[in-house]
């Protein structure tokens, strides 16, 4: 680890993983090195994520607005998991001197109480069920994600990636068919999502936009200018 800071907060992490249950996640990022944030997590299982994975596109776009500043957490924002589950998760912003310097954050997957709930209200009210043509359904199926919902990858691609595609979509484009104008408006949005202080994403964003490095450095000086 590179901040010696955290060392305790590696221990508080494995101790809230136990104490909560296996349906929490426990991450500590140490913001030292965003493309490698993670230097501790407990049940890791439920993002998917390892010791080693980057920061999420909430973290990115936490540290862009500086909202750390002025608030000590954040408190159940969306998330989805890389299997599309739904999780609730709230990060806690830690700071050394004023300055930030790492987060720990807690992710629950609530489907297994969703389940129960489900299945008790089929019990309690069949008919309605039975009227809607169905059975219980289980809950963990897919969610999708939406401009602000975190997601949690293992790479600085897939990070990378999935904000380029999410903002294909709000455009309803496809990479191929985008114009310099769209292309810009996107560059835009993930400079400002933070997406560029990961090393390595500009060829990421390059690849998923079906452009080159050079072009990805233009717009962004582009940008640079017109502020």
């Amino acid at each position: 680890m590179a901040n010696p800071y955290l060392e305790q907060y590696i221990r508080l992490t494995e101790f809230l993983g136990h104490a909560l249950g296996p349906d929490y996640e426990v991450a500590l990022h140490d913001l030292t090195d965003k493309n490698r944030s993670i230097v501790a997590i407990a049940n890791g299982y439920i993002s998917g994520r390892e010791v080693g994975a980057p920061l999420t596109n909430v973290a990115l776009k936490i540290l862009m607005d500086r909202s750390y500043d002025t608030q000590d957490y954040r408190l159940h924002y969306r998330g989805v998991s890389a299997a599309g589950k739904a999780l609730r998760s709230s990060t806690f912003f830690i700071k050394h001197s004023g300055k930030l310097i790492g987060m720990l954050c807690i992710n629950f997957d609530d489907t297994r109480f969703q389940d129960v709930a489900q299945s008790i209200q089929c019990l309690c009210h069949p008919d309605a069920f039975v009227r809607a043509g169905r059975a219980a359904e289980p809950a963990a199926s897919r969610v999708p994600p939406t401009p602000d919902t975190e997601s949690f990858h293992n790479s600085i691609e897939a990070v990378a990636g999935e904000a380029v595609s999410r903002e294909l979509t709000r455009l309803g484009v496809t990479a191929e068919r985008l114009t310099p104008e769209e292309r810009l408006e996107i560059i835009a949005s993930l400079e400002t999502g933070g997406i560029f202080l990961l090393k390595g994403a500009v060829k990421d964003v390059a690849d998923a936009l079906h452009c080159s490095q050079a072009s990805v450095y233009r717009y962004l000086s582009q940008l640079k200018k017109d502020d």
